[in-house]
């Protein structure tokens, strides 16, 4: 999917991330300042990943580590300095937090310095973590009585 604002593009498009980019733009975070572009490359490759765009250059960073129904990790959600305080994190969380792909799904993710901006959200905050419920249906109840199948 892709979506447009104001010049601006984000992807989900795993091919379209620019690992170089992503490696420099976590390099400059206080949580990714050590991954090696290898470790990178291998969190793209296990990840859904959103990139954000301006004029086909990556200016910004988001991945979901997910089952695509109950539950996502997000992480690593970063713009390049010269970009922040212009709305850009905010519209790339929106634009995953609605992905049909993962908009039902209860989300968790740790910020040391960001919580006002996840709980604007939905998220919450616990201990470690923040998490925002799911919306995905849930079954009325446990079954009845369940057996294993001892016939195996």
């Amino acid at each position: 999917m892709e979506w447009r604002k104001d010049g601006f593009m984000i992807s989900d498009e795993r091919a379209r991330v620019k690992i170089d980019t992503v490696a420099h733009l976590l390099a400059g975070t206080h949580w990714g300042y050590r991954r090696p572009r290898p470790v990178v490359e291998k969190l793209v490759e296990n990840s859904f990943c959103f990139s954000l765009f301006r004029n086909n250059e990556q200016v910004g960073f988001a991945r979901v580590v997910t089952d695509h129904t109950v539950f996502s990790w997000l992480s690593d959600l970063v713009i390049t300095p010269e970009l922040r305080g212009r709305g850009l994190g905010r519209w790339l969380l929106q634009c995953i937090l609605n992905h049909p792909a993962v908009s039902g799904a209860q989300f968790v993710l740790q910020t040391r310095d960001a919580h006002h901006l996840y709980e604007s959200f939905g998220f919450q905050r616990s201990d470690k973590f923040m998490t925002r419920p799911g919306s995905n249906p849930k079954p009325p109840g446990p079954p009845e009585s369940v057996h294993p199948d001892t016939s195996l």
